[in-house]
C-alpha cells in the first residue's frame, strides 16, 4: 500500500511521467498476451496440412512438389525460407516463397499460377499456398535470415524495394516508413518494428507467416503487405508482384542475422 502510493505521488508531481508508465504496462500486457497464446499456436494446424500437400500428387500432372528448388536444390525446404527472397536462374526472376511456389505448381503441377494469383486470399489454392508457407517456414525456425545479395537483380530489388518503403503518396500521404521508419513508434496498444535496421526488420519479416486472432486465418507475407497498402489506401499490389517481392527484400537484408520466429501468432 504504501509503495503504491508513493509511485501514485511521484507521477502526480511529474518525476514520472504517467503516459510513460502506462505505455509500459500496455507493452507488458501485450508481451504475456502473446506468450500465452504462443503456446498452442494454432499455426500448427497449418503447418501440418502443407506438409501434406508438398507430398500430394496433385494438379492436372498428378504429381507432388518434392521436386520444386526453393533455392537449396529441388526438395530441399530446411533453411530455405531464411533465404527468401532470392534470385531464381530459371525464371530470370528475384522471388519470395508465394511466387515461388506459384512456379513449382504450374511447372511441376500444371496448375494456371496466373488464376490462383488472381483468387482471393483465404480461398481454393491461395489457402493451399498459405499451407505451405506454413510448413515450409517452420522448418527454419529459428535460424538466422541470410537474403542473399550476390546477384545484380537481389541488388536491385533491395534498391527498389527501398524506394517503395519510403515512398509517400495515397489520400493520407503515407509511406510504410509512416509506421515503419523510426524506433519507439506505436499504433493504439500496438508496438511499431523499426524495418528497417535489427531488431525491428529482423523480428518484424522473420515472423511472417503469422497466425492471426483477428481473423482466425494464416496470414503470409503477401496478405500482410496487401493490408499494409490497404491501410495506406493504396491500389492493391498484383499478388506476388516485383513491388511485393522488392519490398520482401529490403526488409529481409535489413533483418539479416535476426532468427526466424514464423510461422508465429499476430493478434
Amino acid at each position: 500500500m504504501r509503495t503504491t502510493t508513493c509511485l501514485s505521488l511521484l507521477v502526480l508531481a511529474g518525476c514520472i511521467p504517467l503516459h510513460a508508465t502506462a505505455q509500459k504496462s500496455a507493452a507488458e500486457g501485450i508481451a504475456e498476451y502473446r506468450a500465452l497464446l504462443q503456446d498452442g499456436n494454432p499455426a500448427e494446424l497449418f503447418e501440418a496440412k502443407g506438409e501434406d500437400l508438398w507430398k500430394q500428387k496433385r494438379g492436372p500432372k498428378a504429381a507432388s512438389m518434392e521436386k520444386c528448388d526453393l533455392g537449396k536444390g529441388p526438395g530441399v525446404v530446411k533453411g530455405a525460407f531464411a533465404e527468401l527472397p532470392r534470385y531464381f536462374p530459371d525464371t530470370g526472376r528475384v522471388q519470395d516463397m508465394e511466387s515461388r511456389l506459384l512456379t513449382c505448381m504450374e511447372t511441376l503441377q500444371g496448375f494456371d499460377a496466373a488464376a490462383i494469383a488472381k483468387t482471393p486470399f483465404g480461398t481454393g489454392e491461395q489457402k493451399n499456398i498459405e499451407g505451405l508457407v506454413a510448413w515450409i517456414s517452420a522448418e527454419s525456425k529459428g535460424m538466422p535470415l541470410n537474403l542473399p545479395q550476390s546477384h545484380a537483380s537481389e541488388r536491385r530489388a533491395y534498391e527498389v524495394g527501398k524506394r517503395l518503403f519510403f515512398l509517400r503518396a495515397g489520400p493520407h500521404d503515407f509511406a510504410c516508413a509512416t509506421c515503419h521508419g523510426a524506433d519507439g513508434k506505436r499504433i493504439r496498444l500496438q508496438d511499431l518494428p523499426n524495418l528497417t535496421k535489427n531488431p525491428g526488420a529482423g523480428e518484424g519479416f522473420g515472423a511472417w507467416p503469422a497466425y492471426r486472432v483477428s481473423s482466425g486465418e494464416l496470414w503470409g507475407m503477401q496478405r500482410r503487405l496487401n493490408d499494409c497498402f490497404r491501410q495506406q489506401r493504396f491500389p492493391y499490389p498484383g499478388y506476388a508482384s516485383d513491388v511485393t517481392v522488392a519490398l520482401a527484400v529490403y526488409m529481409g537484408v535489413n533483418g539479416k542475422g535476426g532468427k526466424t520466429t514464423a510461422p508465429a501468432i499476430k493478434r
